[in-house]
């Protein structure tokens, strides 16, 4: 599909104007067509290319997406450069800014787009790394019906936001949507551990979700620019299949309401 990009800039209460980049898909012949909307975001770098061409590539499948510049507080929506000043104020950026600051962007970016005339609405989330992390927080706003979530980082250690001491696990009961949850094997920044336990308290939770942990794959595998080696075009291509999967099927039916109890399935050869 062909692509209309925009911006809006919202005001929100923990202060700035939060730009939304808006990436629309348009069908020429079908102006009042309507589309499910998806909420992008980013790593610590805010929107930058490689969140734009990812941003891009959902939209293009039938998706309206909006992905919020994260660090509006303190500073312009401009991208942080992939180098070490850049990674320096996103880290410290990322810690500074309070969780509730960060529950209010999604908030505000899922009523954004709910709000648009094309939206069918239907809401999904995903984002990469500190995105991947607030993509599972948005999808504790029961408006949001799916969320996928690449190799997020500090929902393990608990340490997002100020005073680093957030709440997601405590709260995995809110989620009622669907997870695709996507760690590679190889991830530093969360040891197995860490991976284990998030994967655990979901299936204690009764959480409708999907783990992957691809054996190569690094952090940041899906960046295709900077990544430090780290780009793997065939698992990213892999994970972006299971992305329209939950997203064709969650955003895209009408499945109805679903029903808690689904039965156990039989055990056949």
């Amino acid at each position: 599909m062909l692509i209309e990009e925009s911006h809006q800039d919202v005001p929100t209460k923990a202060g700035g104007d939060m730009r939304v980049f808006l990436f629309k898909p348009v069908v020429p012949g079908y102006p009042k067509a309507k589309f499910p909307g998806v909420v992008v975001f980013s790593e610590i770098y805010q929107v930058t290319g490689p969140v734009q061409r990812f941003a891009r590539q959902i939209a293009s499948h039938g998706y309206i997406v909006a992905a919020p510049s994260s660090y509006h507080e303190f500073t312009g929506p401009a991208p942080l450069a992939y180098d070490g000043p850049g990674t320096d104020a996103g880290n410290a950026w990322k810690i500074e800014k309070e969780v509730s600051a960060y529950d209010e962007d999604a908030e505000l970016s899922v009523s954004l787009l709910l709000s648009l005339p094309q939206s069918n609405g239907r809401v999904g989330a995903t984002g990469m790394c500190l995105g991947g992390h607030l993509a599972y927080r948005c999808a504790l706003d029961s408006r949001v019906s799916a969320a996928v979530c690449y190799f997020a980082t500090d929902i393990h250690s608990r340490s997002l936001g100020k005073g680093k001491n957030d709440d997601s696990l405590q709260r995995v009961k809110d989620i009622k949507g669907e997870l695709v949850m996507i760690f590679g094997k190889k991830d530093t920044h969360v040891p197995p551990a860490g991976r284990d336990l998030i994967r655990k308290t979901l299936h204690d939770a009764g959480i409708k979700f999907s783990f992957y942990e691809p054996e190569w794959a690094q952090h940041a595998f899906i960046r295709d620019e900077l990544s430090k080696g780290r780009y793997d075009p065939a698992i990213s291509g892999i994970c972006f299949q299971m992305l329209l999967e939950l997203f064709n099927r969650a955003l895209r039916s009408d499945l109805g309401p679903r029903e808690e109890d689904a039965g156990e399935p039989e055990h056949v050869c």
